[in-house]
């Protein structure tokens, strides 16, 4: 019984440290691979099961929140100023135009679904979702 327990926890903690390698999960089944490597050491000296698979639990959750701490935190990209465009197309109501962003031409569409913006027009991009610039014409806001 002493053995199989043991083996049990190595066989788990190499899944799940492959898994790792095939299904990214940012560490988390690493963290539980290392948990399993841990429990399978502690397993030698006779410990009964349901306390394997608390100390296992607990050693996952432990692990986890401290290998986030070295994770690098991820930003969303956002347009932290409204910046100044130029519409290329017109931009109908509730529907998509183009505009000159940075030199680039990027689809858009008005903040507002019931505004149209004229080609060549001066407009502030306000944000971006994905890759659609949601924009105002500058006019509204030197009014």
């Amino acid at each position: 019984m002493l053995l199989t327990s043991t083996i049990l926890w190595l066989v788990a903690g190499a899944v799940l440290c492959l898994m790792e390698l095939f299904l990214p999960t940012a560490f988390v089944e690493f963290t539980m691979g290392l948990s399993a490597f841990a429990v399978a050491l502690v397993s030698l000296t006779g410990l009964n099961m349901s306390l394997q698979i608390g100390l296992w639990m607990v050693l996952s959750l432990v692990l986890t929140v401290l290998s986030r701490r070295l994770l690098p935190n991820r930003k969303v990209p956002t347009i932290e100023d409204a910046k100044e465009a130029e519409t290329l197309t017109e931009i109908l109501p509730g529907q998509a135009g183009r505009v000159i962003y940075e030199g680039n031409s990027w689809r858009a569409r008005c903040e507002d679904y019931q505004m149209a913006i004229a080609p060549n027009q001066k407009v502030l991009v306000v944000r971006r979702e994905g890759n659609t610039l949601i924009v105002v014409p500058e006019h509204l806001l030197h009014s």
